[in-house]
């Protein structure tokens, strides 16, 4: 995941979680996770605007 190597938050979180024991894996699928959940509103969203549309 390109934001691990270059969003500085990412690797604060990337850097606290290998702290706490956690491998690269289980961080980056956290990540997918959190940015699932983030991105689940819109998409939820533009499908009922398009069905409302046709």
């Amino acid at each position: 995941m390109v934001r691990m190597r270059g969003g500085p938050r990412t690797q604060i979180y990337g850097a606290r979680r290998v702290a706490q024991g956690m491998s690269n894996k289980e961080i980056q699928r956290c990540l997918k996770r959190y940015i699932v959940r983030e991105l689940h509103p819109f998409i939820l969203a533009d499908l009922s605007d398009a069905a409302t549309i046709t």
